[in-house]
């Protein structure tokens, strides 16, 4: 991902970096696509150093895409910007993951590991929506279950 930092004239730039980083997106980045993807990196670090003064003085990755698109170059580097597009979410989708994870490891420390897959799925529904259930009187949810009718069948 420092690869496509625009930091410093792109001075980080390494194309076989980021043909490796377009590489772990097989769905987005066939072999025909990483073939572009070579070639526009060639044509896009050389105007990006040698074109437009909008692109020299740059402080990240999301300046770059900004200058992508108010430059109206998001076509022409078509896959150049949808790799910078998945370097942005990338630290997103791995912070979300990972407070999901954090947040099953909780549960299941507090209930002693001894909770079945349902309820722990009932369990998480709970706590990541617990802006909803925040809104709910115990005295509501009580009643509720004091109202339902027995499951269990007696043989």
């Amino acid at each position: 991902m420092a690869s496509l930092n625009p930091i410093n004239s792109f001075a980080n730039f390494d194309k076989e970096r980021i043909i490796t980083l377009a590489k772990h997106y097989p769905d987005e980045f066939g072999e025909l696509k990483l073939r572009d993807l070579s070639r526009q990196l060639d044509t896009f670090i050389w105007n990006m150093q040698h074109g437009d003064p909008r692109f020299s003085d740059l402080k990240g990755i999301g300046d770059l895409t900004k200058a992508l698109v108010e430059a109206n170059l998001v076509d022409t580097y078509s896959l150049v910007y949808l790799l910078v597009k998945l370097t942005l979410i990338l630290p997103v989708a791995t912070a979300t993951v990972e407070r999901a994870l954090s947040s099953m490891k909780y549960i299941k420390d507090e209930l002693c590991s001894s909770i079945s897959d349902a309820f722990l799925n009932n369990c998480l529904v709970c706590y990541f929506e617990k802006e909803v259930f925040v809104n709910i009187s115990n005295d509501a949810i009580i009643d509720r279950f004091q109202n339902m009718k027995a499951r269990r069948v007696q043989l």
